[in-house]
């Protein structure tokens, strides 16, 4: 089983390969590799913001006590019908 890694941990190691591989100076073979260690980090780091946007709005909800979710783009707010 998979270690749970935290958002700052996966988008930092994120960053090092992204210089890595625009540094130019890999194999393919360490590249292809690097390539999907980034990609698994992506989804860890896409899907942890996806859940702390869910806690927001949840959050802001029922703070309110109202049916109003701000999504966390800032964009218009859209109310739900009961």
């Amino acid at each position: 089983m998979e270690k749970e890694i935290k958002f700052e941990v996966a988008f930092s190691e994120l960053e090092k390969i992204v210089k890595k591989l625009e540094q130019g100076n890999l194999t393919l073979d360490e590249s292809i590799k690097l390539f999907e260690e980034g990609i698994k980090l992506s989804k860890i780091c896409s899907s942890k913001l996806e859940e702390a946007e869910k806690k927001i709005e949840i959050l802001i909800k029922a703070e309110n006590g109202t049916n109003i979710i701000r999504p966390f783009e800032g964009s218009d707010e859209r109310e739900e019908t009961d």
